[in-house]
């Protein structure tokens, strides 16, 4: 995968638009050396990454509910 394609990817799945393009590079080339000392193909170790930082930003985009309940506690409902 191509870094631009990959940085489109990541803006996709949330990164920031400004860092994707570095980002991107800096995937693709930790997915090479992890695809190197774990004997995977590069593609799988770009899939494995990507899953991790999908799950990374997941866990950091705060649900609805728990936006409401925020703003109930601050009396701006």
């Amino acid at each position: 995968m191509e870094t631009a394609e990959l940085a489109t990817l990541l803006v996709a799945l949330g990164c920031p638009a400004e860092k994707s393009g570095t980002m991107a590079a800096q995937l693709a080339k930790r997915a090479r050396q992890l695809a190197a000392r774990k004997n995977r193909t590069y593609e799988d170790a770009l899939a494995h990454l990507l899953n991790l930082m999908r799950q990374g930003w997941a866990a950091r985009e705060p649900s609805r509910e728990s936006r409401d309940e925020s703003r109930e506690r601050l009396g701006n409902v």
